[in-house]
């Protein structure tokens, strides 16, 4: 476990630093990204890009594995199975519910007979109209 959130951690802040040294944000970085960062411009001067960014990253994770509280040498992340055993007996999948069919706009079925509002508006007039009348006379 400590090993996964090690190696995470390392890709996470890796491309970070690097995304803020191609902003023009080295400044801000902390020494300890200046060094790895230094470290990898050395690689990538002695190998491809793809192979010194994961060479740098490796350099990391083993900093991070032991700043974290891992014991002895890191292991090797690549050799870790990527999803770990996990007891899926008693869970269901998630499936999405078909979608339901729109409601036909002709369809004699499910049309309403539809009030008109000023019908409404002039039963009520006369309802107040009526109670006024009856009650306060």
């Amino acid at each position: 476990m400590i090993a996964r959130r090690a190696d995470t951690k390392a890709r996470a802040d890796f491309a970070t630093w690097k995304m803020m040294v191609k902003l023009n944000g080295s400044s801000s970085l902390p020494a300890e990204a200046l060094t790895f960062l230094s470290s990898y411009k050395g690689l990538v001067e002695t190998m491809p890009e793809a192979e010194a960014s994961e060479a740098t990253i490796d350099l990391i994770y083993k900093a991070y594995y032991v700043d974290m509280g891992g014991t002895g040498t890191a292991p090797d992340i690549k050799s870790m199975p990527k999803d770990p055993i996990i007891d899926t007996s008693n869970v269901m999948a998630f499936k999405r519910p078909a979608p339901q069919p729109l409601p036909a706009a002709n369809s004699a079925a499910n049309t309403r007979p539809r009030v008109p509002v000023a019908l409404i508006f002039i039963c009520l007039a006369l309802i107040y109209v009526g109670i006024r009348y009856f009650l306060l006379q």
